[in-house]
């Protein structure tokens, strides 16, 4: 059996890849050899895979907004879910005043928190203009894919 050499530094892009777009799973391919990496209980996905001789691309595609998610029982307004798993925190750094605070009135694309997942912060942006209604995690919480983190009106 020849050696086949792991970038892990590429390893760890590609999941980082995985969890920022939600996809199940992802394979990358190198003239003969060839990487997958699928998330934890995903079934596996048909997708065309593009050969390159490159490595891993430094540029992730656009994020895509999360499908709006069961939002809690009595909750009215547009619910902020959680695009990947990681951890939620609402500051940008410990010991500084939160991104919004309940009754901050928000635009689209303003950052509403950060979900860190493997080391990489992920800025979450607000769907679209309103007020924060309800924030429904604390800092620190873990959280999943499609969690509903915030309620806006």
């Amino acid at each position: 059996m020849s050696g086949f050499p792991i970038d892990e530094e590429a390893v760890r892009r590609l999941a980082a890849l995985l969890e920022e777009t939600g996809v199940g799973e992802i394979e990358y391919r190198d003239g003969d050899r060839s990487l997958r990496i699928s998330a934890r209980g995903a079934a596996p996905v048909s997708a065309p895979v593009a050969a390159a001789a490159a490595p891993v691309p430094e540029t992730s595609p656009a994020d895509a907004a999360p499908s709006p998610q069961q939002a809690p029982a009595g909750a009215e307004g547009t619910p902020v879910t959680a695009p990947i798993v990681g951890t939620v925190y609402l500051q940008p750094e410990p010991g500084q005043p939160a991104f919004v605070q309940v009754g901050d009135r928000v635009q689209a694309g303003q950052i509403l928190l950060i979900i860190e997942a493997m080391k990489v912060y992920n800025q979450i942006p607000a769907p679209s203009d309103g007020v924060v209604r309800q924030v429904l995690v604390s800092s620190g919480d873990p959280v999943e894919y499609g969690e509903t983190l915030m309620i806006l009106g």
